[in-house]
């Protein structure tokens, strides 16, 4: 099987990365070739090299005035690694315009909620804020507008009366460590879902 190489960007501990590691194995259409964190000490880099994955920490303190220059060295790296998907597995840094159209139609992201609903910062206060019944993660490719591009798949989970975000995010995470290796998979093997194209997959934690 041909598959296709993987770079994972990260800025913490790493779960969803755990995900994707996880779920490789003969039939896994992917490989994670090379792990990047805007953090030098991000739990998630010593998940990678656990796993046998080149793990690399660019801090991004050192380009607090050069933003230009901090998407342009993991552009670098991405190609150093030949890395063909780009999967966002808690980063949290805002890719600039430039970077993003480099990799639009390649680059995927993980977001926790049930977009279009509560895209951005604090998706699960919004939501029980808001007082809906049913939350969740979407999987999306990478646009220039901020969680706006389209879905890849979703999966829901209920919203139990006595949640707090606390509760309510454990139970979406869960959730998106089974659907982020899903759509990665569909991405790198399964049927053509570039931005404009294909049906997303949904799932439901009911």
């Amino acid at each position: 099987m041909n598959k296709k190489r993987v770079g994972v960007l990260i800025s913490g501990r790493g779960s969803n990365l755990q995900a994707l590691l996880d779920a490789r194995g003969p039939l896994c259409p992917y490989e994670i070739v090379v792990v990047i964190s805007s953090a030098p000490d991000a739990a998630g880099l010593a998940r990678a090299s656990a796993a046998g994955a080149p793990a690399i920490g660019l801090d991004h303190r050192r380009y607090r005035k050069d933003r230009a220059g901090f998407d342009a060295e993991i552009d670098r790296l991405l190609n150093e690694h030949a890395v063909e998907i780009v999967a966002l597995a808690g980063f949290m840094r805002v890719l600039s315009p430039a970077f993003v159209a480099t990799w639009q139609g390649r680059m995927i992201n993980v977001h926790p909620s049930l977009l279009p609903a509560f895209p951005g910062l604090h998706p699960h206060e919004r939501a029980l804020e808001a007082g809906v019944r049913v939350h969740g993660c979407s999987v999306h490719w990478v646009t220039d507008a901020v969680d706006g591009g389209p879905i890849i798949g979703q999966a829901a989970v209920p919203v139990m009366p006595d949640d707090t975000p606390d509760t309510l995010s454990a139970r979406v995470l869960s959730a998106e460590h089974l659907l982020y290796p899903a759509c990665l998979s569909l991405v790198c093997g399964g049927p053509s879902l570039g931005p404009g194209g294909g049906d997303p997959l949904i799932a439901s934690a009911f």
